[in-house]
């Protein structure tokens, strides 16, 4: 299928990511699992800082690659340090609850900033309209699938989760007062055809990190 002329704006960041996928060590967010089933598990992460771009769009998939293009710029050195930043994976896109064909006509696109980044990230340029986000611990649901993030498959993903949630011992604790429905966090370039992992994330509402008892550290 051929793929929207607006993928040529974004040609350059995804030739990088695919260099950078050949790259052993790209840092991502820690997190501990705290339960597993079959098909999802409960992870509760770490205090981080992400950089965010907010985009009004009823497409899933243009509002990912449209904020992804200023994400792309920002680590290019579009800030005012006039510095480069390694690529960190996943990118994550949450939904906003509102109207629309998904219930959302806004969405957040986010990229996890490097560690020694962390407590001081370089200033984004004003026209790019991003802004730090500070990920507060707290527990999240894990659903993967494989394949590409589509308009047409992630609210059967974030569905089969919630389906999941339902029939477990997290029943009943999905954070209702969390400010997106559900997020899809994508670790592979779209250049990348086969063993792609993609994940739909929701927030759990659990009384603080004593809520969330765990066995060990695990990151991708």
């Amino acid at each position: 299928m051929e793929k929207p002329r607006w993928w040529l704006l974004l040609l350059p960041g995804i030739v990088l990511l695919n260099l950078v996928g050949l790259c052993k060590a790209i840092e991502s967010p820690q997190y501990v699992v705290v339960h597993a089933e079959s098909d999802f598990e409960v992870r509760l992460y770490v205090n981080s800082t992400w950089m965010s771009a907010p985009v009004n769009e009823l497409s899933f998939e243009k509002a990912t690659l449209f904020g992804f293009h200023r994400l792309f710029q920002y680590i290019q050195g579009a800030n005012l340090n006039y510095s480069r930043i390694a690529v960190t994976v996943p990118l994550v896109t949450s939904i906003v609850p509102g109207a629309g064909p998904f219930r959302s006509s806004a969405y957040v696109v986010r990229f996890y900033l490097p560690v020694k980044l962390q407590a001081d990230p370089p200033v984004p340029l004003d026209e790019l309209h991003l802004k730090p986000y500070a990920w507060i611990s707290h527990c999240v649901a894990v659903r993967k699938f494989s394949g590409y993030a589509k308009d047409d498959n992630i609210a059967k993903e974030a569905k089969r989760l919630a389906v999941s949630l339902s029939r477990s011992p997290w029943a009943n604790l999905s954070a209702s007062e969390s400010n997106y429905s559900y997020s899809i966090a994508q670790y592979d370039s779209p250049f990348q055809f086969i063993g792609r992992t993609n994940e739909v994330w929701a927030d759990i509402k659990v009384s603080g990190a004593d809520g969330c008892k765990s066995t060990g550290i695990a990151s991708y």
